[in-house]
C-alpha cells in the first residue's frame, strides 16, 4: 500500500497513513518523507505505527544523531530513560511496584526541547503507547509564522539580540520537576547556552522566533525588567490562536516535530482518566544561527 499524506491544517501539520516506520524505507522514499515534514511546517503525524524501542530508534537515527547516543540529555532525566535503550526518554504517569515508568507531567509548559544546549534538539519523535480515555493533547506553536507576522520594526530589533537558555528556568519554576530528584550537576553550566532570539532554519531558510518560556532565562544585555517584558510580549504573540495547532493523540501515533520552528506544550488534564505512556527520541541539531 502506498503511503498518503493529508494536511491537518492550512499552514501547519500533516498526517501520513500507509507507512510503516519499522519497515525498510529506501533513501528516495525517506527523502520524500523528510521533505513533506519540512513542507508542512515541521509537524508530521505517522498514524497506526507498531514500533519496538529498537525500531523507533532506528527510524529516528535517519533524521540525525540522537541524544542518548551522540550526546546525553540532562542528568535529571536519566532515571526516565528506557532501560536498555538510552535514546528513548519515557513520558508516563504509570507507576509499577512503586517505581515511576516515566516522567509524569513532562512538558506541561511552552518550550522547545533541549534549547538550553549549544546544540539543541532538531526533530523530536514521540510515540504513543498508552493513552488516557480523554485529554493529554499537545499544543504546537508555529514560530516561523509568528516571526513573519511581527512588525518590521520588531524584526529589526530582534535581529541584534541573543538570549540565554537555561534548564534551571524550568527546573525551578515550571512546577513539573521534583526538587529532590534534580541533579545538582545539571546547574554547573552545561545546560546553559546563548542563542539568537530570531534564527534562520538551516534547511528551509525560513526565519523563526527561538525563545520559549520554559527555558529562556533572559535577553543578553537587557535590564531584567526590560528582558522579561520583551520575552512576555513575544510569548503572547507566538501563542496567539492563529499560530497554535492542537494534536489529539491516537494509539500508534508517531509525531515528529521540528524544534527549530515550533515550540510545544503538553496539556496535563488527564489525572484519574488512565495511563499515558509515550517514548521520545530526540535528534541533535546544529547550533542555531541568526
Amino acid at each position: 500500500m502506498a503511503w498518503r499524506i493529508e494536511k491537518l491544517g492550512p499552514d501547519l501539520g500533516a498526517a501520513v497513513t500507509g507507512l510503516d516506520a519499522a519497515a525498510p524505507l529506501d533513501p528516495a522514499a525517506f527523502s520524500e518523507l523528510r521533505a513533506a515534514w519540512l513542507d508542512c511546517g515541521g509537524l508530521l503525524v505517522l498514524r497506526d505505527q507498531d514500533l519496538t524501542p529498537d525500531s523507533q530508534v532506528a527510524f529516528a537515527r535517519r533524521f540525525g544523531p540522537l541524544f542518548g547516543e551522540a550526546d546525553q540529555l540532562q542528568a535529571s532525566l536519566h532515571r526516565y530513560l528506557l532501560p536498555g535503550q538510552p535514546a528513548l526518554y519515557r513520558v508516563s504517569n504509570k507507576v509499577t511496584d512503586g517505581v515511576p515508568q516515566g516522567r509524569a507531567r513532562a512538558g506541561d509548559y511552552w518550550h522547545s526541547d533541549v534549547s538550553f544546549r549549544a546544540r539543541p534538539a532538531a526533530a523530536s519523535l514521540l510515540y504513543a503507547i498508552e493513552l488516557p480515555e480523554s485529554g493529554g493533547d499537545t499544543l504546537f506553536a508555529d514560530m516561523c509564522r509568528a516571526y513573519a507576522a511581527l512588525p518590521e520594526g520588531m524584526k529589526a530589533r530582534l535581529a541584534k539580540l541573543e538570549a540565554v537558555h537555561d534548564f534551571e528556568v524550568a527546573a525551578r519554576t515550571s512546577g513539573t520537576y521534583d526538587a529532590a530528584q534534580l541533579e545538582h550537576r545539571d546547574f554547573d553550566g552545561q545546560n546553559r547556552a546563548v542563542h539568537p532570539v530570531a534564527i534562520t532554519h538551516p534547511e528551509t531558510g525560513r526565519r523563526a522566533l527561538f525563545v520559549n518560556p520554559g527555558f529562556t532565562a533572559a535577553v543578553v544585555g537587557m535590564a531584567p525588567g526590560d528582558s522579561a517584558a520583551l520575552l512576555a510580549e513575544l510569548q503572547a504573540h507566538a501563542t496567539r490562536p492563529e499560530f497554535v495547532t492542537r494534536h489529539q493523540w491516537r494509539l500508534g501515533d508517531l509525531v515528529i516535530w521540528d524544534n527549530r520552528s515550533l515550540m510545544h506544550h503538553a496539556v496535563v488534564d488527564y489525572d484519574g482518566r488512565g495511563t499515558r505512556t509515550l517514548h521520545r527520541a530526540t535528534v541533535i541539531a546544529e547550533p542555531p544561527r541568526a
